[in-house]
């Protein structure tokens, strides 16, 4: 599986409906103050995302929703990917365990669960899902980049 197959898998993903969009724009701020205290209870934080990184562990969760938030009112599964796959490499040179990113994934469906409509939530979820059982593929290919990368040094 590669960066082509991980496109193809979230051309599957369906546009969002304009409202749901302007509903997740509505509890940016209260999805990310949820995702943020969830984290920073768990006693492994330092394990997933390093030493002295939680700032850039909030500023990631700010950026995401906005991300997301744009994700949603104009879908393009290549922007989408290739985002990810930068997310990826560059959070991971910076002291972030792979296991960060199903940690923080599982705590934005748990916020979106609680924040929103049980159809809003059912309309965003797939994204989210999506996102959460492609880690595994998002570790590989962006590690496959960084050592290609790493040859033009």
């Amino acid at each position: 599986m590669n960066r082509e197959w991980l496109i193809k898998s979230a051309k599957e993903l369906k546009q969002l409906k304009p409202q749901v969009a302007t509903v997740y724009s509505q509890h940016t701020d209260k999805l990310v103050a949820i995702v943020n205290e969830l984290l920073l209870q768990r006693a492994d934080l330092t394990e997933l995302i390093g030493k002295n990184n939680i700032q850039m562990m909030k500023d990631n969760h700010a950026n995401h929703a906005r991300f997301m938030l744009s994700i949603m009112k104009h879908y393009q599964p290549e922007v989408f990917v290739d985002t990810i796959l930068w997310v990826f490499r560059a959070y991971r040179s910076r002291g972030f365990a792979s296991t960060y990113w199903a940690a923080q994934l599982n705590a934005w469906t748990n916020a979106l669960n609680e924040i929103l409509s049980p159809n809003d939530y059912a309309e965003i979820f797939p994204y989210y899902n999506w996102l959460i059982i492609n880690i595994p593929i998002f570790v590989s290919v962006s590690d496959a980049q960084q050592t290609s990368s790493d040859l033009f040094k």
